[in-house]
């Protein structure tokens, strides 16, 4: 390969994708047209189904492009990954049908379904590590012990050169294409797009989609080079990347045309519209580009375009749907959440209704709070976005005393589960939300290191399948303890954040003072 500066070029990568051996095990996936959502949308809205791949994910290109490159000795050696889920899986299918040993190693809290489907594809598994990174070590480890060869999930030229063969298929399936939305983790899958778009079809946009809590090719980008990302979401933890690679981000810094973040509800509406149009069930990662997509659509008045985006994998953990179904509404702006004080006497909640207009109400909780009001919590269907404020405005008229939770987030993920839970007397309470890690003796660990101290008063935990569980709890202290306390909470070193003068709390779960 022709080299300048000792980087790779753009010519020498189309050369590796023409060249990768990938479609001995990868499949040329469709693209299909999503007719309602080019319909709401305005443009003719295409999507890449990768989830068609027999690994039900774009990561066996990477994979076999690598592992088909080693020679013979190398084969002999076997490789090893380091994985929670589609790289594992891809390197496992891959080397099995090369007749080559594979040693994946996978965090404690993987998933059993992720864990069973590495071993069908005939790779070997070790469980190791409390998350990623010390799975990843272990690997490191092993790689020079046994003399494997490591096969990187995204940072390496052969994974991009393997990914990139996904442009070339789309170039051939629609030449007509003006933008592309890709999502990023790693950057192996945007790299590898970007850089063969560059090469043949230049005037075609590439864009790069990220979570918003787990961006870190934004990051990389406004410092000048690869950065660590203090805390990554994981609820798209396909893409929950804390550190873009080295190379990906070379390549996306100088082929990618723009940048797009998104937050978990936006993905969780774009899982519903995947569903809806062509009855794809994306894992959250694999519909982070049409969520990316959608508003890029809406914040840049796009119409009339050609546009595609990739549905990077669908090894969903099956009861991720429960938080789909409950938020996809939200993402998609249908919903407004609204705190309500109404009049408590009979025919309130009739009276209340019948203001709405006919609108649909998807949520009503109530909780008596004394002889003369009562809060409610309140889901409002609606058509368009500026019709929460119409609704508010109409609320406000009326004489109802409105509070919109619709952006609050301690609302959406506990309080709505949990009303009717203020305490029957007075009692001092600070609320603190935590992310606690999803594995053994968490909740131990969390026990002992506060002590008996506190007393806790209150304790929600609401588990989404992910690597963290969500939990509100309230302990009772008073705000001059509050220091002495949060260094308790930090010698535990779970992610945590002081709630008490959140107004959806004081509503519906604290005596408010």
């Amino acid at each position: 390969m022709k080299q300048q500066n000792n980087k790779l070029t753009g010519a020498d990568y189309l050369k590796a994708t023409l060249c990768s051996a990938v479609y001995d095990v990868a499949e040329v996936t469709p693209l299909e047209k999503m007719e309602k959502i080019s319909t709401r949308l305005k443009n003719q809205i295409f999507v890449k189904r990768e989830d068609r791949q027999l690994v039900h994910s774009f990561k066996i290109r990477g994979a076999q492009a690598m592992i088909a490159s080693l020679n013979e000795d190398e084969r002999k050696c076997g490789v090893i990954a380091a994985s929670a889920g589609n790289h594992a899986q891809g390197v496992a299918f891959s080397a099995t049908k090369l007749g080559i040993s594979s040693l994946i190693v996978m965090p404690l809290t993987t998933a059993d379904i992720k864990v069973e489907a590495v071993k069908s594809f005939g790779g070997e598994v070790l469980l190791y590590g409390a998350n990623f990174d010390e799975a990843k070590a272990k690997a490191m480890e092993l790689a020079k012990e046994q003399k494997r060869i490591f096969i990187p999930p995204f940072d390496h030229p052969l994974v991009i050169a393997g990914q990139g063969s996904i442009a070339m298929e789309l170039l051939q399936q629609n030449a007509k294409l003006d933008r592309i939305f890709v999502p990023v983790g790693g950057g192996g899958l945007a790299a590898g797009v970007a850089v063969l778009i560059k090469q043949i079809m230049p005037s075609i946009k590439v864009i790069a989609v990220e979570p918003a809590d787990a961006a870190c090719l934004k990051a990389a980008l406004d410092a000048g080079k690869p950065v660590d990302l203090s805390r990554v979401g994981l609820f798209a933890e396909g893409v929950a990347v804390k550190r873009i690679g080295e190379e990906t981000f070379r390549l996306c810094q100088q082929y990618i045309d723009d940048i797009i973040t998104v937050d978990s509800d936006e993905i969780c509406a774009a899982v519903k519209d995947l569903f809806d149009d062509v009855r794809a069930i994306a894992e959250p990662s694999g519909a982070v580009a049409l969520a990316g997509l959608k508003k890029y659509v809406e914040q840049h008045n796009i119409s009339g375009e050609n546009l595609a985006h990739i549905l990077s994998g669908a090894n969903l953990n099956f009861h991720n749907l429960r938080y789909v179904s409950e938020r996809c509404e939200l993402g998609e702006k249908r919903e407004a959440l609204l705190a309500v004080t109404i009049p408590e006497k009979k025919g309130s909640f009739l009276k209340f209704c019948q203001l709405l207009g006919g609108r649909s109400v998807t949520e009503f909780n109530y909780r008596y709070h004394d002889e003369k009001s009562a809060y409610i919590f309140v889901g409002i269907k609606i058509a368009q976005s500026n019709e929460k404020d119409d609704i508010m405005q109409e609320l406000t008229a009326a004489g109802y005393k409105v509070v919109d939770l619709t952006e609050d987030e301690m609302a959406k993920l506990h309080v709505r589960y949990m009303i009717g839970g203020k305490p029957c007397k007075p009692i001092q309470e600070q609320v603190y939300s935590f992310e606690f890690p999803e594995s053994q003796g968490a909740l131990l660990k969390f026990l002992q290191t506060l002590g008996t101290n506190w007393n806790i008063s209150m304790f929600h935990y609401r588990s989404h399948g992910t690597d963290y569980g969500r939990v509100l709890a309230a302990f009772e202290i008073s705000e001059n303890s509050n220091s002495e306390f949060d260094e308790h909470l930090t010698e535990l070193g779970y992610g945590f954040h002081n709630e008490t003068k959140n107004p959806s709390l004081k509503l519906f779960l604290i005596n408010q003072t």
